[in-house]
């Protein structure tokens, strides 16, 4: 049997998202299953402390600490792989999510998001935004951005661009181990709920 189709089975068998990638959702659901406790919460993915850039950087650090190391990591597996990215946009408080869902409705500009306040993940740290280059130019469209999106997933992060619904290619988000059976609204709607209780996203 193929290493892909084991993990696949494994999945299947957990009750977890099957894509035959043995990333954090399934090593959390492996280590519940046999030690019985809910994953570690601490997943050190940049040993050596690298800090990717400046633009970059001021980015990651408004993202929840549990997510800046995948950030980074992607950045250099990208990197590793002969594109360049930087990671462009990640927190945005509800306010800010409001604002971008009003372009192309009360404000002028094209649509950018059919999320409001508080359903978007940027909205709770979780989530955030790549963007391709070559040298100083951004690449709005890119065949590149797929080939990032298997990086992305190879680590364990969901990748937008395979929503069915609104195709996000340049958006990733790490989904807490809680959430490993929950559709995408119900996630959202215990983040919204934890976040107006104060309570931590990966607690």
């Amino acid at each position: 049997m193929q290493i892909e189709a084991m993990i696949r089975a494994v999945q299947r068998a957990l009750g977890i998202t099957v894509d035959g990638l043995a990333g954090p959702e399934t090593w959390g659901a492996i280590y519940g299953a046999l030690v019985g406790a809910e994953e570690p919460a601490d997943i050190v993915l940049n040993e050596t402390g690298d800090r990717t850039n400046a633009r970059s950087e001021a980015v990651i650090a408004t993202l929840l600490p549990q997510v800046q190391p995948y950030a980074r990591a992607l950045f250099f597996k990208a990197r590793d792989h002969g594109i360049t990215i930087n990671i462009i946009s990640g927190l945005r408080t509800y306010a800010e999510q409001d604002a971008l869902y009003a372009k192309g409705r009360t404000a002028p500009g094209k649509k950018v998001t059919n999320a409001r306040g508080g359903y978007s993940n940027h909205n709770f740290g979780i989530a955030f935004d790549i963007g391709v280059f070559e040298g100083s130019r951004y690449l709005p469209s890119s065949s590149k951005y797929k080939a990032v999106g298997v990086l992305g997933q190879e680590l364990g992060l969901e990748w937008g661009g395979n929503w069915k619904t609104i195709v996000d290619q340049p958006h990733f988000q790490l989904r807490p181990g809680w959430s490993a059976q929950m559709s995408e609204r119900n996630l959202l709607a215990e983040l919204r709920n934890r976040k107006s209780h104060g309570d931590g996203v990966f607690a």
